[in-house]
């Protein structure tokens, strides 16, 4: 373990600092909408949702038709995006 002194100062402008970021980053939230991982759906929600098998929801990744998001190796899906394939694959 590495022990890291810093001068009270510089702790202070660091916070500073990071306050006026996370300010920032509120802000954005409250101007574009809920962006909270609580409204998306993962692989095992998209494929219940849609009836299908995981190999197929890769598949429509694959050729573009599902748009999704990557974060740590799992994918995640907005609900609007899953509606418009229904809609889609409706009216195939």
């Amino acid at each position: 373990m590495e022990v890291i002194n810093v001068e009270a100062r510089t702790f202070e402008a660091m916070m500073s600092r990071f306050e006026t970021f996370a300010e920032r980053v509120d802000t954005l939230c409250r101007e574009n909408g809920d962006k909270t991982m609580q409204t998306w759906l993962d692989n095992q929600d998209v494929c219940q949702i849609l009836n299908i098998a995981p190999r197929t929801l890769q598949t429509y990744r694959d050729n573009g038709t599902m748009p999704h998001t990557r974060i740590a190796h799992k994918m995640y899906y907005r609900p609007e995006d899953v509606e418009r394939l229904i809609h889609k694959l409706k009216t195939k």
